[in-house]
């Protein structure tokens, strides 16, 4: 039954859509949740925090913390058929963390677009007869080199000027240590000017001339029309496969979902035959038993999961609120949690053969080519495949699959964006993206307080769609064990807050200042509007501050599924008379509604 009413063509609502079949669902979910962080992220915090042996607390809180999350959240969408905002009429005195998650949402639409921007410039310039990164340019610094050449137990370098030269012309250095660091140096005779500090062509054109990169967070340098354009373009992308809501997105998925997983396997098997990635795998899966004792790696291990599986953003919930009612979603949420830490895996194996191969190239330590975040991605990768043959080929592939990785990303974030907006006021279709990041930590906020408000009736719920009643162990997951693990990654956060830096630029205090008011910009909406619901409704009943705060606490009376057939099936289970509360606040039961909501 929920397998013929989950694959029907024909919409169960109208009003809002469904999936055109299951597929189409579970390739967005997994599309959104493998993203840039699977493949930039995890490989590196792998091997940082005891290589393979990092696996098992990584799984441990994929049970505890992210199946838990993923399949509530999907069970909640699904239930309500509703966005992240209206979802609360199930307690409309949390309503503060639906628009916590909309902040967040906002916030992210902005930034990642950007990463994607940034990659769309660098598949540009993959097409170019020579790589631009592989040679000097009108961007290059003094102490740029071009390439190394093992000579014994020596290393010739041949290193670039601003006006594409030869600097420190064939020289000889000695104790070499490893890219973008610092060089401790014998310098021989004929190199008296040679600087203690060497960049690679790749790095000097992603910070100098993509980025730009001024001498602090103080000077905002000038615009870069060719990111502008980059970034345009992002949009429009995203623009075209949301043009028919989840019509239209449902079928892009097809290629965001399958095409990264196609390149990781066509990476996999080039990079397997290099010399020396075969040690960058055996590197990253050798277990270092001796971290598992480190609180930083299971802290670690957490953090990654939300990075990854992105549960608390609102886009799981969004994703959800079209599917039908009687589809499965617990065996969605095991198939997307389980194949993103696959893919995550995967990907680990993919770049750690690459790094094996530029570690063997360079004639260092694996740990000293290692890197994260862009500096994989737009230094480390780039660098490689100018030592490929063919590297157009290899440079093309790689950023198309970042690209593809980013908008399936985006194109979910940005529909629980529309969605929100749509579900709370039905004649606003668009919105406009503003602000930046958002602190990961605020994300274990919001998912705290989510997995507080419905740890009771949404069993008997879950039991209404799925057709049998979820076993007790998901109530205590949520109640305690999920609840106390977030609890205690936000303490650890806070008790190991570092200053933020970039490569070697630490910011400020006053940049931190900022960045902190951001994350608050999301989590004040949280006990204002509660405290807002609670003042309004006070004043409007008589009652008395302990029972308005019950009665908000309590779902509104057109809570529930959209369809009669389903609302009267679940007024069956409750054995309880839905007019109950129509007299007490005028913010829940039969008389709530969105307009009244509107003012409040």
């Amino acid at each position: 039954m929920m397998s013929n009413s989950s694959d029907s063509s024909e919409d169960e609502n109208p009003e809002r859509g469904n999936w055109g079949n299951k597929m189409e669902f579970v390739l967005s979910c997994l599309s959104y949740a493998v993203g840039l962080g699977n493949v930039w992220r995890f490989p590196y915090v792998c091997y940082r925090n005891g290589a393979g042996a990092f696996l098992i607390p990584f799984i441990i809180m994929l049970f505890i913390t992210g199946i838990p999350l993923v399949f509530m959240e999907l069970s909640l969408g699904q239930y309500c058929s509703s966005g992240i905002v209206t979802l609360w009429k199930a307690s409309p005195i949390f309503q503060g963390v639906g628009w916590a998650m909309f902040v967040v949402s906002v916030l992210i639409s902005v930034y990642y677009n950007m990463i994607i921007a940034y990659t769309l410039y660098f598949l540009f310039a993959s097409f170019a007869k020579i790589l631009p990164w592989s040679a000097c340019g009108s961007w290059s610094t003094e102490g740029l080199y071009m390439n190394f050449v093992n000579d014994g137990e020596l290393f010739k370098i041949k290193a670039c000027t601003k006006n594409g030269g030869e600097w420190c012309n064939g020289g000889c250095i000695a104790n070499m240590t490893a890219l973008n660091q610092t060089y401790r140096l014998a310098i021989s005779p004929n190199c008296s000017n040679f600087t203690s500090e060497i960049k690679s062509p790749s790095d000097e054109f992603f910070h100098e001339y993509v980025l730009g990169i001024t001498d602090g967070v103080h000077e905002m340098g000038t615009i870069r029309w060719e990111l502008v354009g980059c970034l345009a373009l992002a949009w429009v992308l995203v623009g075209l496969c949301l043009a028919k809501g989840i019509k239209s997105s449902g079928k892009a998925v097809y290629f965001t979902a399958f095409f990264p997983y196609v390149v990781l396997l066509i990476l996999l098997v080039r990079g397997l035959t290099l010399e020396g990635s075969v040690d960058g795998i055996v590197y990253f899966l050798t277990p270092q038993w001796s971290q598992l004792s480190k609180a930083q790696v299971w802290a670690d291990a957490a953090v990654q999961i939300f990075f990854s599986l992105s549960p608390c953003w609102g886009g799981l919930i969004t994703l959800a609120s079209y599917n039908k009612f009687r589809n499965n979603c617990f065996l969605d949420a095991i198939i997307v949690s389980v194949m993103d830490c696959v893919t995550s895996v995967f990907a680990g194996l993919v770049i750690f053969a690459i790094i094996g191969y530029m570690a063997h190239e360079l004639n260092v330590k694996l740990d000293e080519v290692a890197s994260e975040g862009a500096g994989l991605a737009f230094v480390v990768y780039p660098e490689v495949v100018t030592k490929l043959p063919i590297s157009q080929l290899w440079s093309v592939l790689f950023f198309a699959m970042l690209i593809t990785l980013g908008l399936g990303t985006q194109i979910a974030t940005v529909t629980t964006v529309h969605t929100t907006l749509m579900d709370y006021w039905p004649h606003v279709f668009r919105v406009n993206q503003r602000r930046r990041i958002l602190l990961l930590v605020m994300i274990a906020v919001a998912c705290f307080l989510l997995g507080l408000a419905f740890c009771t009736q949404i069993l008997g719920d879950i039991e209404l769609m799925l057709g049998k009643r979820p076993s007790n162990i998901w109530k205590y997951s949520w109640k305690f064990v999920a609840p106390t693990a977030l609890l205690a990654i936000l303490i650890f956060s806070w008790a190991d807050f570092k200053s933020s830096k970039y490569d070697k630029y630490v910011f400020p205090l006053w940049a931190d200042g900022l960045g902190f008011i951001i994350t608050l910009s999301s989590i004040i909406l949280i006990p204002a509007i509660a405290i807002y619901k609670v003042v309004c409704a006070k004043c409007t009943s008589g009652l008395g501050l302990v029972e308005v705060i019950k009665n908000l606490a309590k779902p509104a009376d057109d809570w529930g599924p959209v369809s009669k057939e389903h609302r009267t099936e679940r007024k069956m289970i409750d054995g309880t008379p839905t007019e109950q509360f129509e007299s007490q606040i005028p913010f829940v039961g039969s008389q709530y509604s969105a307009e009244q909501d509107t003012k409040v």
